[in-house]
């Protein structure tokens, strides 16, 4: 059983994609039913795949028994299992939010849903460059409509600046892949990685190829300039979608991660094709940290926040190494969460407020002391306020960052964006909780229901348990880091000891 526990994060909400399309016809409480029951599943699995990854070996799975780099494979390493654990739990949240009402609001919400899961757990999982296009392509496909879901001109707008600029990412992808395989003559990455260091000739090819990868990455994960789609497109998303949005930018900055360390680094043809991320990427933070100051709604602020963690992230792989790799991938969990409750939050305090909205304006009394409560954890987390896991987070990037010729720029971006983005909470709650506008009377909002509330707790919890157990968290990171950066045991794991032999002996 344990050698097929790295596709169980894919089957799982796979299965549960073909149910509910196969049931279409049973009404919403059976769908909720199995798309909670799959939701939950998938948490137990990827919770299994990661106590198994921790033990230090990769596990691999070959669909058909087909040997690498013939068949497809998934790899299942530390990195690869903590971010399969992490969009489990996000998602399990955020679809047990949207069973309050928001699935109503369309039709085929579900499917659609776990196809989102399906393609976000094989994105992280494959081992394989081809592979990673088609599981891009499926969220793409499940992202636009669980964006489009409940209708509405913005979402329409939003929607279609979003699928426009991913095809075109799309088509970029399919130019890179087949330039590689041209001059490699595989796109398994452990195969790419032997081949690469081995590559006596087309080293233009390589690193043209190599570049419009990690150029496809970068959008992605919104690298300025290219990152005017996010704020648009999460903004008008409903509130349990484009907070199952915010793990999505991780894909493509895992992705650069990885395909760095294993191929890239080692590989004098591309080893240096990182270098111009880092100024871009600090550019996203200081546009992220001003678009949150000039943010007008609280689902705007909250879609700029998302894009603030990823420019952070984004500065990581040109000076990559198992400090920084580790203090990262701290972030990027603590980050995840923090981010996606503000989505969570403004949906309800929408609510609440009535015209007013979630609109940084006066509006009626708002007496709702754990909606208060909510927002300030929240806030205290994505600010980097002491003791919670965004202080820990940003201490950690800091700290690692230190040693390294970017680590000028890259304190003074942090922490001026940090005192941006904690200016713009610390107004912006003021005036939500306490600006009141007397002659506007409170409307008479539903109760918020056991699935919304529940969903809210669990991902304000998230901060401060993740600086409760920072200790075992940042433990995994840095053991997930080192297997990362010491790709010979990913290489021998997938095309067997003898590969690995050989990356060493070819190593610089």
């Amino acid at each position: 059983m344990i050698q097929h526990a790295p596709i169980l994060p894919i089957l799982i909400p796979f299965a549960a994609t073909l149910v509910l399309l196969a049931a279409a016809g049973r009404g919403l409480a059976f769908q909720r039913a199995i798309g909670l029951a799959a939701a939950l599943a998938g948490v137990a699995a990827a919770a299994w795949l990661t106590l198994l990854a921790d033990r230090g070996d990769i596990l691999v799975y070959a669909l058909g028994d087909w040997p690498a780099p013939f068949g497809i494979v998934l790899a299942a390493d530390r990195l690869a299992a903590g971010m399969t654990l992490t969009t489990a739990l996000l998602a399990a949240v955020c679809l047990l939010h949207a069973s309050h009402g928001f699935d109503a609001r369309g039709r085929h919400f579900h499917p659609f849903f776990q196809l989102q899961i399906v393609g976000l757990q094989g994105a992280f999982l494959t081992g394989d460059l081809f592979n990673l296009f088609v599981f891009f392509e499926v969220m793409l496909l499940a992202s636009y409509a669980l964006l489009a879901h409940g209708g509405g001109l913005a979402r329409t707008r939003a929607g279609l600046a979003y699928v426009v600029l991913n095809l075109a990412g799309s088509a970029l992808f399919l130019i890179a892949l087949g330039l590689l395989y041209g001059t490699l003559g595989t796109l398994n990455l452990a195969d790419v990685a032997l081949r690469l260091q081995g590559l006596d000739h087309d080293f233009a090819l390589a690193r043209l190829a190599a570049a419009l990868l990690v150029a496809v990455f970068a959008l992605k994960a919104a690298l300025l300039p290219l990152s005017f789609w996010l704020p648009l497109s999460y903004a008008a998303a409903g509130a349990p979608v484009a907070a199952l949005f915010a793990i999505m930018t991780k894909v493509g900055i895992v992705a650069i991660l990885r395909v760095q360390a294993i191929a890239f680094a080692p590989a004098p043809a591309t080893a240096d094709l990182l270098s111009w991320l880092t100024p871009l990427a600090l550019a996203t933070v200081l546009f992220a940290a001003l678009g949150a100051l000039a943010a007008a709604r609280l689902r705007d602020l909250a879609a700029w926040l998302v894009l603030g963690s990823a420019g952070a992230l984004l500065a990581v792989p040109a000076h990559a190494g198992t400090a920084v790799t580790a203090a990262a991938l701290y972030y990027l969990v603590q980050s995840t969460f923090a981010g996606a409750v503000f989505f969570l939050l403004a949906e309800r305090i929408a609510e609440r407020r009535g015209e007013a909205a979630d609109s940084f304006r006066a509006g009626p009394a708002l007496a709702a002391p754990w909606l208060a409560l909510g927002f300030f954890l929240a806030a205290a987390t994505v600010s980097g306020l002491p003791p919670f896991s965004g202080f820990i987070g940003k201490l950690m990037l800091l700290e690692a960052f230190r040693p390294t010729p970017a680590a000028a720029a890259v304190w003074s971006v942090l922490l001026t964006a940090g005192f941006l983005v904690m200016t713009s909470l610390a107004r912006n709650g003021s005036r939500l909780f306490w600006d009141r506008k007397p002659d506007l009377p409170a409307p008479a909002a539903g109760p918020a229901g056991w699935r919304r509330a529940t969903a809210i707790v669990l991902l304000v919890a998230a901060g401060p348990l993740l600086a409760l157990f920072a200790r075992p968290v940042a433990d995994y990171a840095a053991r997930a880091a080192a297997q990362l950066h010491a790709p010979q045991a990913y290489i021998g794991a997938v095309l067997g000891k003898d590969a690995g032999s050989i990356w060493r002996q070819r190593r610089p």
